[in-house]
């Protein structure tokens, strides 16, 4: 269903920039809707543009934003176009040529839809939802937008934390899509003015209205009056009670170019019952929720068959822990087989069993192993609560060499609450110890690559109170592990740490941080994820001509203090994470959701996910 390149304003710019695949729309989708004709035509149908805020092959990798484009188009009286953001050689050529940002399927400004949709993955890409805005011919600010604008709407993660760009959002929905977007869109669909959508939509559960929420700061936190309008505060997180509510995705868009995660992929369950108290997904995610076994192997054979891939993925918080991953890859292995596809595991827990599953994929194709064992030291991991002890990482190592593996990457944290020189250089020891097991086992080529991240506090988990470390401190750490690092087996990188406390002071700001954020952007601030674009200093500078200090976001909170992302009800209350808190300090686990509950404030049974209420 995709337009010809010539109907495309933008083709002439095509040369001029880098990757022109990203702009071109030169895709298959395998099945369409019957009447996506029908409402192309259609002048009452509500036209909505999704919007995600890095470039285009970042965002066909992400899996909720093709979900969410299946799940739209089998909604009647909509009608749904995708826009990336553009790189910026092409944002230059746009601005110089006096062109519009233009959707891929339709080639519309965005200006020309009724709702603009964004996905707010991650916060470094604030400043390209300014940037899309801005050249789709839409005012940044909500308030300076009348009914000849489109309503601009905001879900995915940052939802939970909507303040720090709430003045640019008109809606944010809270929760998952599924369960959120069919009330909202039939609101917006029966109203015909600004004011009366928003104020429509804002009685709506699971959907926050800025505009309406009036902040007022003091030294015991904020908060916030919306008694002028229909809202409830705080908005309560809305989620799916089963997911057999919700089909797999029958329509998947496959691009002409190569992706980030180049495969097809089916979500297998939602939620995660282990409670690593550093995850934020892992706590807003709440309750598990699994995919039938016979709709997943069914499912996922059609997507490879129909779409051509030769890779398909299982997708989770924590694929080893579906219930029924055995019975899904007997099921799934001789077909995969014989047609040459290989089956991925992207998130193994650290024990045999998950080795033991991907050694039963390796007769497809055999790569490298990724773990995350978090942090180097046993104390450390029960701190976080990671659930695993050092028996089960040599055990999982063990089981990795003995069967054939000579390639790993471990995936750990440095700055977490806590953590002293011991547990940093326990990163090293760690995998100092794993590469001479894999000599033990004659794996002469074995090598392992360290990655390691700055831990930054999450809004909405048991350390949404911590302090983040400094840049200086988040340096200083790094090359500290760097020095240690004399095997040539062994390869060790960590984040920028720039980018991490910038990551940090949005992570858990409030609404004085979009002057902020525009004053970046009018800077020259774009694609702040991207080490060779990202500049701090723009940052620096616009904190200072704000009058705020970053410090300030990247601090400890008091336990009483009233937080900006208070506002978001995530199911989870105050008192189970602050419990939690005080168990991280104690160095005591908390169990696993599936062998007993631990109150955290959700009205769950994971034993029986359709009992689970919104």
């Amino acid at each position: 269903m995709s337009f010809s390149e010539f109907d495309n304003p933008l083709w002439p710019l095509w040369a001029q920039v880098s990757r022109p695949s990203r702009y071109s729309g030169s895709e298959w989708r395998f099945s369409c809707p019957d009447d996506g004709e029908e409402k192309k035509e259609d002048s009452d149908a509500l036209k909505i543009c999704l919007a995600f805020p890095d470039v285009y092959e970042i965002g066909m990798s992400y899996y909720g934003f093709q979900l969410l484009a299946s799940f739209l188009w089998k909604i009647s009286g909509v009608v749904v176009d995708r826009v990336y953001c553009p790189w910026v050689d092409m944002e230059r050529l746009l601005r110089a040529n006096s062109l519009s940002l233009t959707s891929i399927e339709r080639s519309l400004p965005l200006s020309a839809f009724d709702v603009v949709g964004f996905t707010l993955q991650h916060e470094l890409g604030y400043t390209n939802v300014l940037t899309m805005l801005d050249l789709g011919g839409i005012p940044l600010r909500a308030e300076s937008r009348d009914d000849r604008h489109p309503i601009v709407v905001a879900g995915g993660p940052g939802a939970f934390v909507p303040e720090p760009i709430a003045p640019f959002i008109d809606l944010f929905c809270v929760g998952e899509g599924e369960a959120v977007l069919p009330r909202l869109l039939a609101s917006l669909k029966k109203t015909k003015t600004r004011l009366d959508a928003l104020m429509a939509c804002a009685s709506l559960p699971g959907v926050y209205a800025p505009g309406f929420a009036r902040p007022s700061y003091g030294e015991g936190g904020v908060v916030f009056d919306a008694s002028a309008s229909p809202m409830k505060l705080p908005v309560r997180r809305q989620f799916l009670a089963s997911f057999d509510e919700t089909p797999p995705p029958d329509t998947i868009i496959v691009p002409s170019v190569g992706i980030v995660h180049d495969r097809a992929a089916l979500e297998v369950f939602r939620g995660c019952s282990r409670g690593c108290r550093f995850c934020q997904a892992g706590m807003t995610n709440r309750p598990v929720r699994e995919r039938k076994a016979e709709t997943v192997v069914s499912s996922l054979l059609d997507l490879a068959r129909r779409t051509g891939w030769e890779e398909v993925g299982l997708l989770s918080l924590a694929t080893c822990d579906y219930s029924a991953i055995d019975r899904v890859i007997e099921d799934l292995a001789p077909h995969l087989v014989e047609e040459g596809i290989h089956l991925s595991l992207p998130s193994l827990r650290m024990d045999g069993f998950s080795v033991t599953l991907a050694a039963r994929l390796q007769k497809v194709r055999r790569g490298g192993l990724t773990f995350a064992p978090e942090a180097g030291t046993q104390r450390l991991r029960n701190v976080i609560n990671k659930g695993i002890d050092e028996e089960s990482i040599f055990t999982c190592l063990n089981e990795a060499f003995s069967k054939g593996w000579d390639r790993l990457k471990l995936y750990f944290m440095m700055g977490l609450p806590t953590e002293t020189e011991e547990d940093l250089d326990g990163i090293v020891h760690l995998a100092q110890s794993a590469i001479r097991l894999a000599r033990t086992h004659n794996r002469r080529r074995a090598s392992i690559s360290i990655s390691v991240a700055g831990f930054v506090p999450k809004a909405h988990t048991p350390f949404q109170w911590e302090r983040q470390n400094t840049v200086e401190e988040f340096r200083e750490k790094g090359r500290r592990l760097k020095a240690q690092i004399k095997d040539k087996a062994l390869s060790l990188k960590y984040h920028e740490p720039e980018q991490s406390f910038l990551e940090g002071a949005l992570a858990r700001g409030d609404r004085r941080l979009a002057d902020v954020i525009e004053t970046a952007w009018r800077k020259g601030a774009r694609f702040d994820g991207w080490s060779e674009t990202f500049n701090l200093r723009l940052w620096f500078e616009a904190f200072e001509e704000c009058g705020l200090d970053p410090a300030d976001y990247t601090r400890a909170r008091e336990q009483d203090e009233a937080l900006p992302w208070d506002i978001v009800d995530v199911g989870i209350t105050k008192s189970f994470l602050w419990k939690e808190r005080c168990a991280a300090y104690a160095e005591r686990l908390t169990p696993d959701c599936r062998e007993g509950c631990s109150a955290c404030g959700l009205n769950c049974d994971i034993a029986a996910p359709k009992a689970m209420g919104l």
